[in-house]
């Protein structure tokens, strides 16, 4: 049996075990997804030992996307992003590897909307801006990053490259007038029923994706569907970014119907 699993503190209310069971089902894989919860400090230490005892991956979530960069050998994409959220243990190395961009780019991908050349808004320049602004400017698309301070929107601007501005969030009206997509990367309306943006700055020629999952209707995607705009809810992305994982460490295909289902039943 091999076993797979998400390393992070605390981890007791992932979604992650029932979707990649719900896949282990549903293509008779003889796997289990656990998950283990090490000190702060002990990062190193869990990856080491899950190397030892034969974990086939982990995937890698707070406090630990940048603290486990020392402990493998990041992928390029990894290495830009500056985080790792899948460990693969299959190869000579344990590589690192940031499937959350993924994530970002195949929910797009599933509602039909093209990035090639598109002009995308992020706001948010943590660890999930970060991602959706590798992954947009990759996919093609010019990305403003609008963040409450400016100056760390600059550094992950610096980052990204030619592709990518830097702004304040009160320059998010001009920068939505002309833009296509909409990614919001910030935990706001997670836990109150408020929106980063504006609501009469959202256009129907928009298409929102929130990071948010719970809950899955934000303000931001009600204002959002109101305005007549393409609405992407977080879970989508959580789900891609487990199915990219999940291809990576099988080699297989993912049952997506299967571990979409297994997802929204937690939610």
């Amino acid at each position: 049996m091999q076993v797979f699993g998400l390393v992070g503190n605390p981890v007791e209310h992932s979604l992650s075990p029932p979707m990649h069971e719900a896949a282990y089902d549903e293509l008779g894989i003889d796997a289990r997804y656990v998950t283990f919860e090490p000190a702060r400090e002990d990062i190193a230490a869990a990856v080491e030992g899950a190397d030892a005892l034969g974990v086939a991956g982990l995937n890698v979530t707070i406090p630990f996307k940048q603290a486990v960069l020392d402990a493998v050998e990041p992928d390029d994409l990894a290495a830009r992003i500056g985080a790792v959220n899948t460990i693969d243990f299959s190869g000579d190395t344990v590589t690192g590897h940031n499937t959350d961009a993924e994530g970002v780019r195949r929910s797009f991908a599933h509602h039909g909307v093209e990035l090639d050349g598109r002009d995308a808004v992020v706001v948010g320049a943590g660890g999930a801006g970060r991602a959706a602004a590798f992954a947009l400017a990759d996919a093609g698309a010019a990305v403003s990053i609008a963040n409450r301070t400016v100056e760390t929107a600059e550094l992950l601007a610096d980052d990204v490259g030619d592709a990518a501005s830097a702004h304040g969030l009160d320059a998010l009206p001009e920068l939505l007038a002309d833009a296509d997509v909409l990614v919001n990367a910030t935990s706001v309306g997670m836990e109150e029923d408020e929106s980063p943006v504006p609501a009469d700055a959202l256009h129907a020629d928009l298409a929102v994706l929130d990071a948010v999952y719970a809950p899955l209707e934000t303000r931001l995607l009600r204002d959002a569907d109101a305005a007549g705009a393409t609405t992407i809810d977080g879970a989508w992305m959580l789900l891609f970014q487990g199915v990219a994982a999940f291809e990576l460490w099988t080699g297989r295909d993912a049952p997506i119907a299967a571990m979409n289902d297994a997802l929204r039943a937690q939610l």
